[in-house]
């Protein structure tokens, strides 16, 4: 691929947070309040655990150990953009709307579904096919995207 000169597009995020659009790229640390997203999000993330989200390694194409491979999911860009929605939404009950530039991985589909059922927000994801509403544990999509 190298020497075909393709390369792949960075996975980006926007959100709509009180009519001000923020943008994340995976593992992104350079937002003002990068280190209270990433708090936010870890804490989330063990919310979801008891529930029973379990990172699906398969979406990572990386060769890496296992335990490597869960932390680079934690990171992607929906799910930082999420928890920044989540930690400054002003209205708590506001439907959270993120925009992406790739599709969303299986293991973020399957993370937003457990976020709505610990958040009881609903959240719209505009991905490069589809558009996902995702509300109370469920997709609109069906799980078919």
């Amino acid at each position: 691929m190298r020497d075909l000169k393709f390369k792949k597009n960075p996975g980006m995020s926007w959100v709509d947070v009180d009519r001000e659009v923020h943008t994340f790229m995976a593992g992104d640390l350079s937002h003002p309040r990068s280190r209270e997203i990433n708090e936010s999000l870890e804490k989330l993330i063990e919310k979801l655990k008891l529930l029973g989200y379990v990172p699906d390694t398969r979406f990572v194409l990386q060769d890496m150990d296992e335990e490597l491979k869960k932390r680079s999911l934690y990171y992607h860009s929906e799910k930082l953009s999420i928890s920044f929605a989540l930690l400054m939404s002003s209205n708590k009950n506001s439907i959270i709307r993120i925009f992406k530039n790739l599709r969303v991985c299986g293991d973020c589909h399957s993370w937003i579904k457990f976020v709505t059922k610990v958040s009881g927000r609903e959240i719209i994801a505009r991905d490069a096919k589809r558009f996902h509403h995702f509300k109370d544990g469920l997709c609109s999509c069906g799980d078919y995207w």
